[in-house]
């Protein structure tokens, strides 16, 4: 696939400077970039790449030293956007989606049960077939119950258990698991637990994507929500009763427990938790391997165990990082003092 750079360059806004009527047929990132692909540069650090790189094409930013002539240039405000909208338009490597009739084909080795019910455009069956707008793969379990919205892709070993319900144009990733059991357990008189039952669902809006490994627990009673617009990585568990917000990220194996509400547009980095029962607010942002155990309900940067607004946090592990300096001055001190009683009491 041959791709103007008139084209791309029209595509994402951008200024040529160079061939225009140059094409390239591959992306890649800078340091690996061959002739005849597109690159860019966002981050400074990734300019030590720039002399050496045997990319033909490059989106940078305007005040960029474009300093090699053999290189065509696309000029854009954001190259690191730009370039996500190149790989989206032209290599994307999801089914291609179509806008053909309702069509339901059921693979030999998917599991659907009783009442399961689709949009339109649902296809189960292997990745072979492209031409219809939902895909359920192979070894997909559906139980009783569960709504599939149209234009959604649910890859190989995904289970779905019943009564849950998912979205339009959803995306949902190797290995996850939708509507398991929540944790829910309760110790007798004796100290013995019994298992409490979760009658609950699952409910997943629009556009959310799900990474591979992923555990969504039903609710113990009620739902279990993903709002719209929500990206989810790999290796992350969300406990019974929680909701997450509209276009929140949360990153590989954040654990989230049961009945803790995250607010719209907030990122969790990677490895956070957070304790049951809690409320997290809109534009939250929590720092990797962070702990929460507080609500925080003011928008802002938040880091550490427990979970402190950034400033603080920082100052505090500067403090920490300075403990053994402290120790000798403290000792250094003592031993003054010290001299001054014993001075004073001579007196």
């Amino acid at each position: 696939m041959k791709i103007s750079v008139r084209e791309a360059a029209y595509y994402i806004g951008g200024t040529i400077f160079g061939d225009e009527n140059l094409s390239f047929n591959n992306v890649a990132k800078i340091e690996e970039a061959e002739n005849g692909d597109l690159t860019f540069l966002y981050l400074s650090s990734y300019e030590k790449y720039f002399s050496t790189t045997k990319a033909s094409v490059i989106i940078v930013k305007p005040d960029f030293k474009k300093t090699r002539d053999d290189i065509t240039y696309i000029q854009v405000e954001n190259p690191n956007v730009a370039f996500q909208k190149i790989i989206i338009k032209y290599f994307n490597n999801l089914p291609q989606l179509s806008t053909s009739p309702h069509n339901l084909v059921v693979s030999p080795t998917a599991v659907i049960g009783k009442n399961v019910k689709f949009g339109n455009n649902v296809v189960i069956k292997d990745r072979t077939v492209v031409e219809d707008n939902s895909f359920i793969f192979d070894n997909t379990v559906i139980l009783e119950d569960c709504f599939i919205g149209e234009g959604s892709i649910i890859y190989p070993n995904v289970s779905i258990r019943e009564k849950c319900s998912i979205g339009k144009n959803v995306i949902i990733h190797s290995g996850v698991v939708i509507g398991s059991d929540g944790f829910g357990f309760t110790p007798d008189e004796k100290g013995v637990y019994f298992k409490v039952p979760q009658i609950g669902n699952v409910i997943i809006e629009d556009n959310v994507e799900i990474g591979a490994n992923t555990a969504i627990d039903r609710a113990a009673m009620g739902s279990t929500v993903i709002k719209r617009g929500s990206k989810i990585d790999n290796l992350v568990q969300i406990g019974h009763n929680v909701i997450v917000g509209e276009n929140t990220v949360i990153s590989g194996q954040t654990g989230i427990s049961g009945s803790t509400k995250i607010g719209n547009n907030s990122i969790l980095a990677g490895q956070v938790g957070l304790a049951g029962h809690l409320e997290i607010g809109d534009k939250v942002i929590i720092g990797a391997q962070s702990g929460v155990s507080k609500s925080i309900t003011k928008p802002g940067m938040y880091f550490g165990y427990p979970a402190k607004e950034m400033a603080i946090a920082l100052r505090t592990e500067a403090h920490i990082r300075n403990l053994p300096k402290y120790a000798e001055r403290i000792k250094d001190l003592e031993n003054k003092i010290s001299e001054l009683e014993k001075k004073i009491n001579k007196e």
